[in-house]
């Protein structure tokens, strides 16, 4: 039987921040037919996946339809698993190997510090099928990463407002596989800026944190505002809060997870 857990991450509280499954797999692993069907019973934002690999960890991530190059709310929530399961080793880094190349995990206290990717987003027009889908919003700037959109609104109550019709969305999204991050500055205390993604084409409609995005966020913010470091919230339903650096081509992500489910799968 195989470990596996159900892991609230980018939050301190049950029931918030973004789930995540992480199974522990066996050194020679599973074929992807079988881990695919694990994700879709699991039927998470992403399912991930690790294995031993020498001194590290071989870590792929699945959402229910697909696998997908990089999940960072997953990411987080494999090192908390490492660690509950005393896998984690002395304190330290933690390593693994994936399809965005080798990530870094370290805990700082009672949070996780991922190391991941930077994704800047570049200037370009919004297509106009993807802005109708969105419900037409006033746009401050718009602009594309290599796997999302990014629009940046002029307020807060913008983005909460955002009411997509995802059928025109997914239809609008699947030949890139793009998501959409939309995103401004916040008006609340103790955050820079606040944000939500859409990502019908990989079967999620509303992600509720998503630390992948922040790889395009943290380049964009940190430009407008002058900083490196900056507090960031997603104001999705559940919502999910995170600190973000960023630190030449890279993005470190630090937050919190929480374990809510313990189990095992043959």
């Amino acid at each position: 039987m195989m470990k596996i857990l159900v892991v609230d991450a980018f939050t301190s509280e049950p029931f918030s921040g973004n789930p995540a499954a992480v199974c522990l797999l066996p050194p020679e692993g599973r074929d992807d037919r079988w881990m695919q069907s694990l994700a879709a019973e699991m039927n998470l934002a992403e399912t991930a996946f690790l294995a031993p690999e020498g001194d590290a960890w071989r870590l792929r991530w699945f959402t229910p339809e697909l696998e997908v190059n990089l999940c960072g709310h997953a990411t987080l929530a494999s090192a908390h698993a490492l660690g509950e399961w005393g896998l984690a080793g002395e304190p330290g880094e933690l390593r693994f190997l994936t399809r965005s190349g080798v990530l870094r995990a370290v805990r700082l206290g009672a949070g996780i510090r991922i190391d991941l990717p930077a994704d800047p987003a570049h200037p370009q027009p919004l297509p106009a099928d993807i802005a109708r889908a969105l419900g037409g919003p006033a746009t401050v700037w718009t602009g594309a990463s290599r796997a999302n959109w990014l629009v940046c609104l002029p307020s807060d109550k913008a983005v909460q407002d955002v009411a997509p019709d995802f059928r025109p969305l997914r239809a609008a999204l699947l030949p890139s596989g793009f998501g959409v991050i939309v995103t401004s500055a916040a008006d609340r205390p103790g955050v820079d800026f606040v944000s939500r993604y859409f990502a019908p084409a990989h079967g999620i409609d509303e992600d509720p944190v998503t630390g992948s995005a922040h790889c395009a966020l943290a380049p964009y913010w940190s430009g407008r505002l002058g900083r490196t470091t900056l507090a960031a919230r997603q104001i999705s339903r559940r919502g999910g809060a995170l600190t973000v650096e960023l630190a030449g081509e890279r993005v470190l992500l630090t937050g919190r997870a929480v374990t809510v489910l313990r189990g095992e799968v043959g």
